[in-house]
């Protein structure tokens, strides 16, 4: 049998149950993986070994709780925890303890989960990157500002981390580290009790290796089974559509974007070219300045009371965000909302849109990239799921995403087995 920390969720899961694996066998496998490579990689803000084990043995002395029983996870530093610190990336939080898990982070303990540790996120989810680096290349990003999360599962440190994303901060990082992300649609998995950055974008997701653990764990958060398809959806219907910054695309990213309709139309789906859409030109500023409105607003305490400890690139984010007058926010959402209107006829007779997940292969640790790809459908509120699909110049993974239609997760869920399989073919 390969170690245990290299099986997915859901065969970890279904060996817990079968008896064949015991919760602490797995844990203790998940922290000699990060003993061995966290140094190169810096995916964890904080790791509890003692309490993780002790969550263990208790796995293993009680019945199933729920479908992620005995299931180590990490948890992104933005999300509160009553047991571990949460620092939310800043330094003006050093040491904070809070006195409640956050929403989703309970959601996951009753499910049967073993929170793992706190993984690393930029400071606030906004820009200033932290210590961690691409498990591909230490000298690359792993992307922001789900940066531990997605370097931890990439890494086979955990099989499953939270994310969250405010413009791109799910699947960006998933396409630079070669795994499965996936953004929800708006609201699907509950916020309460995660640091917001900006309350009509934020959207809680996560990552894993493969798109069943995807579905299982956003299943398991929302009491909604459906999302756990029963197969690969058939013949789907898929455009492909190069959004109005398409002089973005890098090289890589063209032909990852190439060989996937290539893979899919084989695989026998129908493939088609989007035409160009208007009404969605001008999201990626609309996106931008309704971000920097709210963040500056709901980092208010942060800005008037500690500006001395945020970070240079956070602080003028939040500059940039006062200087984003009311009327500007307000147009910039009647726009977004106009858009949201237009949904229907952007699909017209496709069930999802190929687009690109990032411009190109992770950059060097200065930046944690550009989320120009995914700003506009963190606006729209759709779901998105970004999958591996292609490697580039310098050896760094290259993802696609597919983006579904309002509300229809499950549906996206399975035609994202469809393509994982049919990109896993084609390579």
């Amino acid at each position: 049998m390969s170690e245990p920390f290299r099986l997915s969720a859901s065969e970890a899961a279904r060996r817990i149950a079968a008896g064949r694996l015991t919760a602490r066998a797995l844990v203790e496998s998940c922290l000699e993986r990060i003993a061995r490579r966290e140094g190169e990689v810096g995916a964890w803000a904080h790791i509890d070994a003692d309490q993780a084990l002790a969550e263990a043995r208790a796995c293993d002395q009680s019945p199933p709780r729920g479908p992620l029983h005995g299931v180590p996870i990490g948890v992104k530093d933005i999300m509160n925890t009553a047991d571990m610190p949460t620092g939310y990336g800043s330094r003006a939080y050093r040491g904070h303890r809070p006195g409640a898990d956050a929403a989703c982070v309970a959601l996951a303990r009753a499910a049967g989960a073993i929170v793992l540790g706190k993984t690393e996120t930029t400071e606030f989810a906004a820009l200033s990157p932290g210590k961690t680096r691409n498990p591909h290349h230490p000298a690359h990003t792993p992307g922001g500002s789900s940066s531990g999360s997605a370097a931890a599962v990439a890494d086979f440190m955990v099989p499953l981390a939270f994310g969250t994303q405010t413009a791109g901060s799910i699947l960006r990082p998933a396409s630079f580290c070669g795994i499965v992300g996936m953004k929800p649609s708006f609201g699907l998995i509950a916020p309460a009790g995660t640091k917001v950055l900006a309350p009509s974008l934020d959207t809680v997701g996560g990552f894993a290796r493969d798109v069943a653990d995807t579905a299982l764990f956003l299943a398991a958060l929302t009491d909604r089974p459906e999302l756990r398809p029963a197969g690969p959806a058939q013949r789907p219907r898929i455009g492909l559509y190069r959004p109005q910054p398409w002089r973005e695309a890098q090289p890589e990213t063209v032909a990852a974007l190439d060989a996937a309709r290539e893979a899919l139309a084989r695989a026998g789906a129908t493939v088609a070219e989007r035409a160009p859409f208007p009404d969605f030109d001008g999201l990626v500023a609309a996106q931008l300045a309704i971000m920097n409105h709210e963040a500056a607003r709901n980092l208010a305490w942060e800005r008037l009371c500690r500006a001395a400890e945020i970070m240079p690139r956070t602080a003028a984010m939040l500059a940039d965000g006062m200087a984003v007058s009311a009327a500007d926010y307000d147009a910039a959402r009647a726009q977004a909302a106009a858009a949201r209107a237009r949904l229907g006829a952007f699909f017209g007779e496709f069930d999802a849109m190929l687009v690109p997940a990032a411009p190109g292969e992770a950059p060097p640790l200065a930046t944690t990239g550009d989320a120009v790809f995914n700003r506009p459908w963190t606006l729209l509120h759709l779901p998105c799921i970004a999958l591996p699909a292609h490697r580039g110049a310098a050896g760094l993974p290259v993802g696609v995403q597919l983006v579904g239609r309002s509300g229809e997760d499950a549906r996206l869920l399975a035609i994202a087995l469809f393509a994982e399989a049919a990109l896993a073919a084609g390579r």
